[in-house]
């Protein structure tokens, strides 16, 4: 297992992809709104951290496949958005949010934090340690994206499993129609080499479609 304190320290600058502002403006797809669903948190857990496979300083890790998710939050010309609060939240391993009227709630893994925060710096960047998102009944696999900035909301969406067979059956995801917004949200979790314990990365930037204050 990483250590836990170098993970939530570490720089995020090797991975941030360095764009010229406004060179790609004609090219960037804006990420599209999704539903924020019935399971975002009623009660913040008291561990709010950007690692959600381990509480607080406990030794003994969530159920599932530990993902890198990583991304930046652009504006539509293409510009990092700075001291943007990146919220995601999705289901343990069994299927169960951190909501008590979620499905196979009492079967919950309680060690699995279910929702974490990031703060943008410069770049832009944000990163996750979390799990691959698996099904439940009704939805394919998912983790939800809340981005706020001055305690104003910017956008709320969904990002989903690159190829995963659920998805052309899954009515929330095929509710966008534009076939390049769609890749947009559709994510490649891919293996990471060497990985001794077969951790995964997913890289998903999120493109605004209003330009807040910088």
């Amino acid at each position: 297992m990483p250590n836990r304190r170098r993970f939530l320290g570490q720089t995020l600058s090797a991975s941030a992809f360095l764009t010229v502002p406004g060179v790609f403006a004609d090219e960037l797809v804006r990420t599209p709104a999704q539903t924020e669903g019935p399971f975002y948190p009623p009660k913040l857990p008291l561990d709010t951290d950007n690692d959600l496979i381990l509480i607080n300083d406990a030794t003994t890790p969530a159920v599932g496949e530990i993902t890198y998710l990583s991304g930046r939050i652009l504006d539509p010309r293409g510009n990092p958005i700075r001291n943007a609060v990146v919220e995601i939240w999705q289901c343990d391993a069994n299927g169960a949010y951190l909501h008590p009227r979620s499905d196979n709630y009492s079967q919950r893994d309680s060690q699995f934090q279910g929702f974490g925060r990031f703060t943008t710096g410069s770049t832009g960047e944000y990163l996750f340690r979390t799990i691959k998102p698996v099904a439940y009944p009704g939805r394919t696999p998912h983790i939800h994206f809340k981005i706020h900035k001055d305690h104003k909301p910017l956008l709320t969406t969904q990002c989903y499993i690159k190829g995963h067979p659920g998805n052309q059956r899954d009515g929330i995801y095929r509710s966008i129609r534009d076939d390049a917004q769609r890749a947009s949200v559709t994510v490649d979790f891919a293996p990471i080499p060497d990985s001794r314990i077969g951790e995964l990365a997913a890289r998903f930037d999120i493109v605004l479609s209003l330009t807040p204050e910088l």
